[in-house]
């Protein structure tokens, strides 16, 4: 009987990544640390300037100056990811570990006609695949993004595509090695909510059909509320709350992840005002002493001078605060 493998396809462990600038040292992602199971999808959510796309594109290797990886491991089926040469990782990306970016024209060549550049994509990777064997691939691979009439599509440029369907031709893209790791960077964000649901639709159904792993970056709770398997939340470079997705959402622990659910429109009572986080996230270049989150906190008293660890207050559930909120009971917002 064959033991089924349970080790992760990706674990990040302490990961840093600094930005060297006149202004001084931004610590974009500072000792951030999950682990992504096989098939499993993860959420890495948080507001702008949290640091949550920067850890994507740390994982990915397109970190470049002045930002720098200074610290950490990004194990990659156990093998570490981070200052491993340019031609290793060249091998790597686009082939088993992809990336959706927000702006699908970071993806697409608007020179070149959509099977030229998906044809290209498989063949820099597996050079022994036929010209014929790769359109079809990448034919379906249209296809199963939803994009009706993919041969006539194959043949048409970029320009000549809708925004929604430019972002469905770079998870196309992204999909045609059957790669172990998507990274997506927010891919659905200026979709419509029609086009963006059979998006999400087809990334999980990939992930759980062919054991893909991915990492859904975004600022949207709702998205990842009926995406994702586990979650983890940024603030300041820093993940300050991670477990499995209804756990938190259900039962948030850190102050930050309860002001998030408390802005969401859904979450609150009919007629009642909407829950608003006081105050402006911090600079990374200028972070307070102790715990970023501090200063918008309601619970922050002198212990939150000192910077908190991880710690898990309740089984399976990371929380990077003096002050979790432990009582299940307490009102979202309060």
């Amino acid at each position: 009987m064959s033991v089924k493998d349970t080790s992760p396809t990706l674990e990040v462990r302490n990961l840093q990544t600094h930005f060297f600038t006149k202004a001084g040292d931004a610590k974009a992602v500072d000792g951030v640390s999950f682990s992504v199971g096989k098939g499993e999808i993860m959420g890495l959510v948080g507001e702008s300037g949290s640091g949550k796309s920067v850890t994507g594109f740390s994982i990915i290797g397109l970190v470049d100056p002045p930002g720098n990886v200074v610290g950490g491991e990004v194990l990659y089926n156990g093998k570490n990811l981070v200052g491993l040469p340019d031609e290793q990782m060249r091998q790597l990306r686009g082939n088993r570990i992809a990336m959706i970016f927000q702006d699908p024209m970071m993806t697409l060549n608007p020179v070149l006609r959509v099977d030229t550049q998906m044809v290209e994509t498989i063949l820099a990777h597996d050079p022994s695949v036929s010209k014929q064997d790769a359109l079809a691939r990448s034919r379906d691979a249209l296809g199963r993004v939803g994009i009706p009439a993919p041969d006539e599509r194959l043949r048409s440029y970029p320009h000549q595509f809708s925004g929604g369907m430019r972002q469905r031709v770079a998870i196309a893209i992204a999909l045609l090695n059957k790669p172990d790791l998507i990274i997506a960077d927010e891919p659905t964000t200026a979709l419509d909510v029609t086009i963006q649901g059979q998006i999400l639709y087809e990334a999980q159904k990939l992930c759980r059909e062919t054991g893909t792993s991915m990492i859904w970056i975004t600022h949207d709770l709702a998205v990842v509320a009926g995406l994702a398997d586990s979650i983890c939340v940024m603030y300041g470079g820093r993940v300050v709350e991670q477990g499995l997705i209804n756990d938190v959402l259900d039962h948030p622990v850190h102050p930050y992840t309860r002001g998030l659910l408390g802005s969401v429109p859904g979450a609150n009572s009919r007629g009642t005002r909407l829950y608003q986080i006081p105050g402006m996230a911090p600079s990374l270049l200028n972070l307070p002493q102790g715990c970023a989150f501090q200063a918008r906190c309601p619970r922050a008293d002198e212990a939150c001078l000192v910077e908190p660890q991880i710690t898990e207050p309740i089984a399976g559930r990371g929380v990077r605060c003096c002050h979790p909120h432990l009582n299940a009971e307490e009102e979202i917002g309060a």
